[in-house]
């Protein structure tokens, strides 16, 4: 392909299989609250030692070492309590490994470019495809050294992985370092305590179907009462029957709580988790269950009714309308998002970018939106760039992975699907085929406008380029159509377009007017505007 790469194919990305609703726990008692905490720290710490149990294991864990950790917590707690503990344990360690993988594919990617821009004489000028030589001896020498510590770090990881070992903080590493900032934090020590020892609480419990309410150790029902049984040690701090604490706060989820009452009325499995939010100083309970597996629609019904291309940019989303031809239509859409401030904020913004594009989209009438299946893993590495320090922040900013999860949830609550394309050369191409023929006087085309219609296209099957070829030996088409076209009975195929009517040509119209027929022309460049077979620049049918 001339030194372009393989591109991936299109497909539909499966809808989301979970929900999380949340609300908050008004209202609690001085006792509600002395409760919550004890139960927080007791079970935590069991929490705590159960992850040092299982890294203990490393590679060596098995069925029966799980059910034995279990046993060991279940007469400190209950046994619905051990398993939450031990599975939440579990997952924690699983996504250890995963990150482990991921910082090793880092470093080997970091040590490849720096081991090739080495190999090369100082000063030689790169490629677009590749990076060229150091500049200078010095700066040669110091890579060189950088070198010799990715590679004793990459060493250290794989032996670590090898093994077996992760390393995992309760409560977050970010926030665990904060403790030496507390002064660029904003923080006090007793502020960044209370903040530490809540994150490493742990009130929880895993959906049980069969169950009264779906769930046995923390119950909400129907009316919003929130009861927790509480741990053999904390069973004088019951109000209720059987060893319950029942808090004075009631709770109605205001999102999805129709659903989630057919659930509880149904005995179906419901996941709850409590925690202290201290910045506020409210206590929240989240709600979450599985749904079955939807099966995704397929491509070619994705494609039907069109597709709206985004392209995602570290400060707003680049969208356009396109009809099932590849046509863009309209003008482009933006909408912007601020990801400063904290992850709450950012997290904010974005659900509010998707909101505004679902329902444009909807308006649209399309049943798909065409996205970029972005993943930045191997280009965030100052290796990479050297000094576009600026650049390397700009794709550090794009939130690839919690737009996926945005994206596809609130997209599949709305009916729409996502169709993720290969990203390679949406910019380049979309800004050489569509960015300077879409410029009007009333309207401004970006690079960000022209990637969508390249997005968009790639999405629906088309190339990104307006046509194929150019029309073969003369107006006419004689030897056939261009390659890329719509089908032979679509109105708007290029040539001749059928008539409107059935009246003869030159006939006069019911007006009284005869309707002027085409003239000759020797070129299609030649061809007056009034003739309807010339196509027109900007429409691309097929």
């Amino acid at each position: 392909m001339g030194g372009v790469r393989e591109l991936a194919g299109s497909f539909v990305v499966p809808g989301p299989c979970g929900v999380a609703v949340r609300d908050r726990l008004g209202h609690l008692t001085s006792q509600d609250e002395k409760v919550l905490r004890a139960v927080g720290e007791h079970q935590g710490a069991l929490a705590s030692r159960d992850l040092k149990a299982r890294c203990a294991d490393g590679l060596e864990h098995s069925a029966d070492t799980w059910a034995s950790r279990k046993r060991d917590l279940t007469p400190l707690s209950s046994s619905r309590i051990a398993g939450a503990i031990t599975k939440a344990t579990h997952d924690q360690w699983a996504l250890a490994r995963r990150c482990q993988a991921a910082h090793i594919q880092t470093l080997e990617a970091g040590i490849r470019t720096v081991r090739h821009r080495l190999s090369l004489p100082v000063g030689e000028p790169g490629t677009k495809r590749a990076a060229g030589g150091y500049r200078s001896r010095s700066e040669w020498f110091r890579k060189s050294r950088r070198l010799a510590a990715l590679e004793a770090r990459h060493a250290a990881v794989v032996a670590d992985r090898q093994a077996g070992r992760v390393r995992v903080v309760r409560g977050g590493r970010r926030l665990l370092n904060t403790r030496h900032h507390l002064t660029q934090a904003r923080l006090t020590e007793d502020q960044w305590r209370e903040r530490w020892d809540a994150e490493r609480w742990f009130i929880a419990a895993d959906g049980e179907s069969g169950k009264r309410f779906g769930n046995e150790t923390i119950r909400v029902t129907p009316d919003g009462e929130v009861s927790i049984k509480l741990p053999a040690p904390l069973a004088h701090l019951a109000n209720a029957g059987h060893g319950r604490y029942v808090l004075t706060s009631r709770i109605s989820f205001a999102h999805r709580g129709a659903e989630w009452a057919d659930r509880i009325a149904a005995n179906r499995a419901v996941a709850y988790r409590i925690h202290l939010d201290t910045q506020r100083g409210r206590w929240y309970l989240t709600a979450s269950w599985q749904r079955p597996a939807v099966k995704t629609i397929p491509l070619e019904t994705a494609r039907a009714r069109g597709m709206i291309g985004v392209d995602t940019n570290a400060d707003h989303f680049a969208a356009y309308h396109l009809d099932r031809h590849g046509n863009p239509i309209g003008d482009p859409r933006r909408f912007p998002y601020d990801l400063s401030g904290t992850a709450a904020h950012r997290d904010a913004q974005i659900r509010h970018a998707l909101t505004r594009l679902i329902h444009w989209a909807r308006q649209a009438g399309v049943a798909a939106i065409g996205i970029e299946d972005l993943d930045f893993t191997t280009e965030k590495t100052r290796e990479k760039h050297g000094r576009r320090k600026r650049f390397r922040q700009l794709i550090s900013g794009i939130p690839t992975g919690r737009l996926k999860a945005r994206l596809v949830s609130m997209a599949a609550e709305q009916g729409l699907a996502i169709v993720a394309v290969d990203p390679a050369y949406t910019s380049l191409w979309g800004a050489q085929h569509w960015q300077k023929p879409l410029v009007t006087p009333r309207r401004t085309m970006s690079r960000h406008d022209a990637a969508g219609i390249a997005i968009g296209r790639r999405a629906l099957g088309h190339p990104v380029r307006r046509r194929t070829a150019p029309p073969p030996h003369d107006r006419s088409d004689r030897a056939g159509h261009r390659t890329v076209q719509a089908g032979p009975g679509d109105r708007g195929r290029e040539g001749t377009r059928p008539p409107t009517t059935d009246r003869p040509p030159g006939e006069p119209s019911p007006s009284g007017k005869r309707k002027r027929e085409p003239s000759a022309s020797n070129t299609v460049r030649d061809a007056p505007s009034t003739q309807q077979w010339v196509q027109d620049s900007l429409m691309r049918t097929g």
